[in-house]
């Protein structure tokens, strides 16, 4: 018997939209495989095909040389595969041990027999190094315990395969380092590891092949990847080289974009005070808990500031709430687009002419269906944003492309100033490049933007000029000429006692 997870000729296809054409690859039992390609190249179709929670339309999926026919997600479990997925499934009201063992909770005469969930709950986190106790409700975990949870949940399931989808996007770099270490202990006790993932440094650190799908077709799988270029995988995934993604160039207007002066709020420490000129890109870099996103709603008017000033353009704002920041042209744009960014059961056209309606409406109540079509049809061709029709549900759409859709709907009204919070989070290297184009031309036109991102290759490539956070506090502003990765996580990282403290540079 073959010990492998085989897809042959899948196929899957929506209205207006062929997901899956054909795809064909092999992951061998004790390696890791990724499954590469841009947002809407059909990865997480596949997902949920191997899940259950699609049914494929043609061709098969094999585990160990048997055919599979799963009627539902239970099925799938059943047969030992699981699905991680970059948003945690768990009950974030349950305990780590409920969730851990949700469906089949140890019993006696049909009463959970709550010592051995204990046991069985500590000897699984044990397992992967975990200290947490299996009482903790799960919505009091950071984001790594709680993938570490969902991990031990596929294991108390004996899962033979286990799918990783984007499991890094919101880990720091020392939270990543801990998930390698335990996929390759997955690995070595011969589970088939499928890992999705747009930062191609972590496949060359981690994977033994990859595949890479274009337009929902295979275009190529590399069995050995000491023989493959990132360029190799790049022009796979896109169709076309990029050299160079970031394409840096000095831009700045002068003048006051925005100035924030003695700002404080929750999540800061002490007084944050900075400026943006027009034209300027400014990059915010910190650790996860730095106060990075924190710094960016108090600016915004999305969280109530306690003290400070904001003028954008010269112009002081009354920070009462966001509506009197979007009339004075300051936009936010959040890390969360699922939850903060989008109306997911809403059209593309709606999502896009949200923020402007009332420009766009007869006598500023009536809406006008054409004044609105045309607007989206001009953002959408603008921003290269791939979608079947205007009407099309947002919620169908690539993470990219969703993405471009809520800088479609800023797009639209008058700008002075963008604060962007992980612009390219969970973007594969194509998009990226596509957004990047969009804050630069905003530059051009003399428009202030703000960039929070944990990425250091991406705060330094479309950076002017760097603000470092650490701990709820601004300690270090550097130009781009003036910053380089290790100064900038050195800033970043909490002194050691004997280190003593940093002083911004």
């Amino acid at each position: 018997m073959t010990h492998c997870l085989q897809f042959e000729s899948v196929s899957k296809s929506f209205p207006g939209v062929k997901a899956l054409d054909s795809v064909n690859f092999s992951v061998a039992a004790g390696s890791v495989h990724a499954l590469l390609g841009e947002n809407g190249a059909g990865k997480s179709t596949l997902l949920k095909i191997l899940s259950s929670i699609y049914r494929l339309d043609n061709g098969k999926l094999l585990l160990n040389d048997a055919e599979q026919h799963f009627r539902s997600a239970a099925d799938a479990i059943h047969a030992g595969i699981a699905v991680i997925y970059q948003e945690l499934h768990l009950v974030p009201e349950m305990s780590v041990a409920e969730n851990l063992f949700l469906g089949h909770l140890p019993c006696r005469y049909g009463i959970v027999d709550r010592k051995t969930l204990q046991k069985y709950t500590l000897e699984q986190l044990t397992v992967l190094g975990e200290d947490i106790p299996p009482s903790t409700k799960v919505s009091r975990l950071p984001v790594a315990q709680r993938q570490m949870v969902e991990i031990a949940k596929a294991l108390t399931r004996r899962a033979k395969v286990i799918a990783f989808d984007e499991p890094t996007s919101s880990l720091s770099d020392q939270e990543t380092k801990k998930l390698f270490a335990i996929i390759r202990e997955l690995k070595n006790r011969g589970h088939m590891i499928i890992y999705v993932s747009h930062r191609l440094e972590e496949i060359f650190e981690i994977c033994d092949a990859a595949t890479v799908l274009r337009d929902g077709q295979c275009v190529e799988t590399f069995s050995d990847m000491s023989k493959v270029t990132s360029n190799d995988l790049v022009q796979r995934m896109v169709g076309r080289p990029i050299n160079d993604i970031y394409h840096y160039e000095r831009r700045p207007h002068g003048g006051s974009a925005l100035e924030v002066r003695e700002l404080m709020g929750p999540g800061l420490a002490e007084p944050a005070s900075f400026s943006v000129e027009k034209g300027e890109i400014l990059g915010v870099f910190g650790l996860i808990g730095a106060g990075r996103t924190e710094l960016l709603k108090l600016t915004y008017g999305a969280t109530r500031a306690t003290a400070g000033t904001v003028s954008v353009a010269g112009k002081p704002l009354r920070l009462t709430n966001p509506s009197t920041t979007i009339r004075s042209g300051l936009m936010f744009c959040s890390e969360d687009r699922k939850k903060e960014g989008i109306f997911p059961l809403r059209s593309v056209m709606e999502n896009i002419n949200l923020s402007t309606r009332h420009s766009l409406s007869v006598r500023g109540w009536l809406i006008n269906e054409r004044r609105e079509r045309e607007n989206a049809s001009r953002q959408v061709e603008k921003l290269i944003i791939k979608t079947p029709s205007l009407r099309q549900l947002i919620v169908y759409l690539s993470g990219g492309n969703q993405q471009k859709v809520v800088l479609a709907r800023w797009l639209s009204a008058a700008i002075n100033v963008m604060l962007l919070d992980e612009p390219t989070r969970g973007i594969d290297v194509g998009a990226k490049s596509e957004i990047y184009s969009i804050i630069y031309d905003l530059a051009r036109q003399g428009i202030g933007i703000v960039v929070v991102s944990s990425e250091l290759p991406e705060v330094l490539g479309i950076s002017d000029r760097i603000l470092v956070m650490r701990e709820g506090r601004i300690v270090a502003s550097l130009l781009r000429s003036e910053s380089n990765e290790e100064r900038l996580l050195y800033l970043a990282l909490p002194p050691t006692p004997s280190s003593g403290v940093r002083s911004a540079v």
